[in-house]
């Protein structure tokens, strides 16, 4: 049934000129299956740029929002529409709206795992790998940050002579990560390096050796002569770490840290979407249109 049913994806994808995009949170049977996988970053940059008429989307609810504000002209479907993140639901339109009426000066910035509403209201988004060379490239001395308040203070340790208010959101996988789970690995594992991302808890952040997005964890774990790792991030990140260093040790502290709503894609709700092609993302065109401004900006700026 698994061959049979990775064949008729493949199959299906052909038919429909589809392109299948997946996050390293994914199943590892879906990262394998995806022609593209990565963090929200690089699958932002190929949902603007492919050539394909159909998006399929293995990520959660944000991610199928920013790939449709990117490209409106394709039909971009979701295995799962009820894959959705809560810290992007940890603000909405009213909580933005009462941040800038406070904060008259202050740029708008949103972290990338936001709502297409909340967008709307943002002047830049980031995301975890783009945030610093964003950051760099922003003039303005008082910055609004939403909705993650952990990589909003990663972040304003980097910039000390701007003031940062913070939306108190988070994400409960990573705030949740412990600092006796990581120290009880390093006992075990003197030499092990820590790899943190910056959506955990600072107490976390001040453990590790490196912090960085999914990509930068991966690329450093893979420039490393290091043999263990103790990885503070999401568990489906592993398939692509034993994917590239087969010989290496990666440990999650703690007994699991896995995202039910990632963790949603299947390989039969993939097949049936592509079937009936439906699980379509729909974003209302005023929404998007003003949405779009801030990912534009996110893309400028990085690679200024």
């Amino acid at each position: 049934m698994g061959e049979n049913i990775v064949e008729n994806i493949k199959l299906l994808k052909s038919e429909r000129n589809a392109i299948i995009l997946a996050h390293y949170y994914q199943p590892s049977e879906i990262q394998e299956l995806a022609d593209h996988v990565g963090d929200s970053y690089y699958l932002s940059e190929i949902a603007r740029d492919c050539k394909e008429d159909v998006i399929v989307f293995c990520g959660v609810k944000f991610m199928g929002e920013s790939a449709k504000i990117l490209s409106p002209n394709k039909k971009i479907l979701m295995p799962d529409l009820d894959a959705g993140c809560a810290m992007s639901d940890m603000i909405d339109e009213n909580g933005i709206l009462e941040l800038k009426n406070k904060y008259p000066n202050a740029i708008v910035i949103g972290y990338i795992n936001s709502t297409a509403k909340v967008k709307a209201h943002c002047d830049v988004c980031v995301t975890s790998s783009s945030a610093l060379d964003i950051l760099n490239n922003v003039d303005n001395d008082e910055i609004i940050f939403l909705p993650d308040e952990n990589l909003g203070g990663y972040i304003a340790e980097s910039f000390p002579e701007k003031k940062f208010i913070l939306w108190e959101g988070y994400c409960k996988y990573h705030h949740n990560i412990k600092v006796c789970d990581i120290i009880h690995l390093k006992n075990k594992y003197k030499e092990a390096l820590v790899l943190v991302h910056p959506e955990c808890k600072k107490e976390i952040r001040d453990l590790g050796d490196y912090i960085g997005s999914t990509t930068g964890i991966i690329e450093y774990a893979t420039n490393s002569e290091k043999k263990d790792y103790i990885i503070a991030t999401e568990e489906g990140i592993l398939y692509e770490l034993n994917k590239k260093n087969p010989n290496k040790n990666f440990l999650i502290p703690g007994e699991s840290i896995s995202c039910i709503d990632m963790k949603k894609t299947t390989l039969k709700n993939l097949y049936e979407t592509l079937l009936n092609m439906d699980n379509e993302v729909v974003v209302e065109e005023t929404v998007r249109v003003k949405a779009l401004n801030s990912l534009l900006n996110m893309h400028k700026l990085a690679e200024v």
